[in-house]
């Protein structure tokens, strides 16, 4: 786990590689199924469920456009991490589904569900339920006062929320 920080209650299923190439922080009580994949900067917030085979990789991982260079050869985020890695901020309260990909840059809300097989291309609001290719919002999880009910029940239990309201 090279540049990772992980909170209490952190725990990982067989075969899960986490690695980033310069920090990633990740809250308590975050359970990550088998064959996790994350390679990326950022945060990911506390009580997050990440299910088996899902990745959160980078989108820039490798210069693709390097004139007379083997892509083999080409930068990678590894050595380049200032010029290609783009951050990562998953809140709390997210699950994310069976063989999910979230891609680099991306922002994904508090409370929100990503469908098995999603591809999160771009940010994802809080409270928000997105699937498909890419993934696309086709609901909420709470209406918006069982929203901010399950928040304040949260809250005292000593979560916290990774984004303000929006």
């Amino acid at each position: 786990m090279d540049n990772v920080e992980v909170g209490a209650g952190f725990r990982a299923g067989p075969n899960t590689i986490m690695w980033a190439p310069r920090n990633l922080t990740v809250g308590r009580d975050v359970h990550l199924g088998s064959n996790v994949r994350i390679e990326v900067d950022g945060t990911i917030g506390d009580s997050v469920l990440v299910a088996n085979s899902a990745g959160i990789v980078g989108r820039n991982d490798h210069a693709t456009s390097e004139v007379g260079v083997p892509i083999t050869e080409t930068a990678w985020v590894g050595r380049a991490p200032d010029r290609l890695s783009h951050p990562v901020v998953i809140g709390s309260d997210v699950w994310i589904g069976y063989g999910a990909i979230v891609l680099s840059g991306v922002s994904i809300g508090d409370s929100t569900v990503i469908g098995a097989g999603a591809v999160v291309t771009r940010d994802i609001p809080a409270n928000s339920i997105a699937v498909g290719s890419p993934a696309r919002v086709i609901g909420h999880r709470f209406d918006a006062d069982s929203f901010e009910t399950h928040w304040a029940l949260l809250t005292k239990l000593g979560y916290r929320r990774s984004f303000e309201r929006s």
